[in-house]
């Protein structure tokens, strides 16, 4: 059951409010550079992105936001530390959502002056709390950084905020300790109703990332709470979206897409089945359907082991099977077999 957050809008998509689950990343092209970043983030909204973030840490990366904005499909948000002027320009060029930390905006008159633009302009803010950037009183409270400093960080930054009568508000928070962030999740759920962006910060490269995210995100989802997700990877931001729709995907939150399982390779397997199965889901991605491809590395369980899928090929000597709902449907040379794979993905996409 999912938590019961308030809706917030950003640009025209919805989080909270038991809408589905967005999924966010964030680009790593020097954002002045308004041709790079484009590409980029119409790569990403190809592979499924649906919300994205740039960093802005200059004047001149707050001026292209307006450019940007104008080439792209899906809300833009922008990342702001430090300088209040950034967040402005940011916002009077186009951000659909700022992001900020208001412990390290400044005084008063400058979150006020934030938030004034904000509140002109309807412009939701993210309010965002790392672990590694805890107050040195929350520290001290603690004894050291835990969930429950995230936390209460997180919400002294809610309620400066809205000390200045402003709720358009989306939090954020983040560690790269996935079992600590679990924890900030569940005791955060419980004390707000604003919309939660979900992530393990700083997760690290592509496999250990991957592990990190899809174990936390699960723990997190799972228990129904969470309106958008990024997952953070050291690599190409287009695998953030691949994970983060299987994640989704795993946990029932979203269909549609293949679903592509394989078999592990044994002693039996003949033929390239890694390579194979990778081709398969390359091949897989550039469709919308809803079923379920199964690569099998032998032609002795294959058929078996693909009856549950929609559509399979089964390996076998110089050789393979095309499988469709279990039935063997024909036998066709290895090198035929992806070519055969997509004249049945074409079929079943009416193409």
């Amino acid at each position: 059951m999912r938590e019961q957050t308030r809706a917030i809008k950003i640009g025209n998509r919805i989080i909270g409010g038991g809408n589905p689950i967005l999924i966010q990343s964030m680009t790593n092209t020097k954002t002045e550079d308004v041709k790079a970043t484009v590409e980029q983030i119409r790569n990403l909204e190809e592979a499924g992105c649906d919300i994205i973030r740039c960093a802005v840490p200059t004047i001149e990366a707050a001026n292209a936001l307006s450019l940007i904005k104008k080439e792209i499909n899906i809300p833009l948000v922008a990342d702001i530390h430090f300088d209040y002027k950034l967040a402005i320009a940011a916002m009077e060029n186009g951000a659909d959502k700022i992001r900020i930390n208001p412990g390290n905006i400044g005084s008063s008159d400058r979150i006020k002056a934030v938030i004034d633009v904000a509140k002109e302009r309807n412009i939701p803010i993210r309010v965002g709390v790392n672990s590694g950037s805890l107050e040195k009183s929350i520290l001290d409270k603690y004894g050291a950084v835990t969930a429950e400093g995230i936390v209460e960080s997180a919400l002294d930054k809610v309620r400066i905020i809205e000390e200045f009568d402003y709720d358009n508000l989306v939090i954020s928070i983040k560690s790269s300790d996935v079992m600590m962030c679990v924890k900030a999740h569940e005791l955060i759920s419980k004390k707000t109703d604003y919309p939660l962006h979900v992530g393990i910060t700083e997760a690290g490269t592509l496999i250990s990332g991957n592990i990190k995210s899809a174990i936390g995100l699960g723990l997190i989802l799972s228990q129904g709470i969470g309106d958008t997700i990024r997952v953070s990877l050291t690599g190409n931001p287009i695998e953030e979206i691949k994970s983060a729709k299987l994640i989704l995907k795993t946990l029932g939150l979203r269909s549609g897409g293949i679903d592509v399982v394989s078999c592990p390779t044994c002693g039996r397997t003949q033929i390239d089945l890694i390579g194979l199965a990778n081709k398969a889901e390359t091949l897989a991605s550039a469709y919308d359907l809803n079923i379920k491809l199964a690569v099998m590395g032998c032609v002795v369980n294959g058929p078996g082991e693909a009856r549950e899928a929609d559509l399979g090929i089964a390996g076998g000597q110089g050789e393979g099977l095309i499988i469709k709902k279990g039935e063997v449907i024909r036998k066709v040379p290895e090198d035929k077999l992806l070519d055969e794979l997509k004249k049945e993905l074409d079929i079943l996409a009416g193409k």
